[in-house]
């Protein structure tokens, strides 16, 4: 029992001083939180975009202009990441290329997954106490927010085809 105790808080010391390197995306920063997130202690913040997506995701936007539709899907685009029509770059590879660097990085996966699973395997019960804390529901609303997120985009860029607006007003074809 006391080594349990010892490895909780060793883990949850070591998610206190982590500062992830690339930001709220960085496995292992997620890895190391996990026990702190089971226990509802730390939320990432829903973006505004997708707070409000998530609100009217078939609205007609306030400002119907192909500039107003641009600076929405834009604002979408910058917390959900490039939609499935844009173009592949060096900087935004192309799905299959996502795929690709993915595979490459087995070991990387396997030491991230092996962390994460000491830092979940901390928090006995962890489904229960997901439940109870109110993180299972948080995760259920973050979820909802991204695909309400995807959601509106896709209609911003149908409605942006309707006006005869360009990309990324509408989609690329």
């Amino acid at each position: 029992m006391v080594r349990v105790h010892l490895v909780v808080l060793s883990v949850l010391a070591l998610a206190g001083c982590t500062t992830p390197a690339k930001g709220p995306d960085d496995p292992l920063g997620r890895a190391l939180t996990a026990p702190l997130s089971d226990l509802n202690v730390v939320q990432a913040e829903i973006p505004p975009a997708l707070v409000a997506a998530r609100k009217a995701p078939y609205q007609a936007p306030v400002d119907a202009s192909c500039d107003g539709i641009e600076e929405e899907v834009k604002e979408l685009d910058a917390v959900l990441g490039a939609d499935l029509d844009t173009r592949q770059t060096a900087i935004n590879p192309s799905l299959i290329e996502r795929g690709v660097e993915a595979a490459s990085d087995t070991a990387v996966d396997a030491a991230v997954g092996s962390v994460r699973g000491a830092t979940e395997g901390v928090v006995p019960f962890r489904r229960w106490v997901r439940k109870l804390s109110g993180a299972e529901k948080y995760s259920q609303e973050v979820a909802a927010a991204i695909a309400a997120g995807l959601v509106r985009r896709s209609f911003l860029k149908g409605y942006g085809d309707a006006r005869g607006c360009l990309v990324p007003a509408a989609p690329r074809r």
